[in-house]
């Protein structure tokens, strides 16, 4: 099967197995090893990416539905210099084992892309999937925060 797709504003064409889950399409195929395999059942969100604006769990996402969509990974995310939630997640020293990281900011990406002043409730229900064995979620919390306020404030 041949799949026109964009990734991180890249135009490819993919020509292999539909099935194929784009998490080892990212990380095998191209290199883009930011966004993890964790779980392998979209249940802990180490694979979050976006696919047309929407976090997905790439682990779960066969090829056959990428076609024509735009998938954003961690190493997409900003172009030049770093995203306000990546500057929030080093302000609020976030990460400790970083493992989930790239899930957890993309997710949060999302979130902000769809709620641009997310409340306390918005946070927690959408960030609710994405798993931290360390325990960093009032960090996570409080960057997402900071990274909201920064962006309003950034806008004309």
């Amino acid at each position: 099967m041949t799949i026109d797709l964009s990734v991180n504003g890249k135009a490819l064409r993919y020509d292999d197995a539909d099935d194929q889950p784009l998490l080892w399409y990212l990380r095998d195929e191209l290199g883009l090893v930011g966004t993890r395999y964790g779980c392998g059942m979209g249940l802990c969100g180490a694979c979050t990416v976006m696919v047309d604006g929407q976090a997905v769990r790439s682990c779960t996402v066969p090829m056959s539905s990428t076609g024509g969509k735009r998938v954003t990974t961690i190493e997409g995310l900003a172009s030049g210099k770093l995203h306000p939630l990546q500057q929030a997640w080093i302000a609020n020293a976030v990460p400790q084992c970083g493992y989930c990281q790239s899930g957890q900011i993309m997710q949060a990406a999302a979130l902000l892309a769809a709620h641009p002043a997310p409340s306390g409730e918005d946070i927690a229900a959408a960030m609710s999937g994405n798993l931290c064995r360390c325990g960093t979620y009032p960090r996570i919390r409080a960057a997402i925060q900071q990274a909201a306020a920064a962006m309003a404030g950034a806008k004309p």
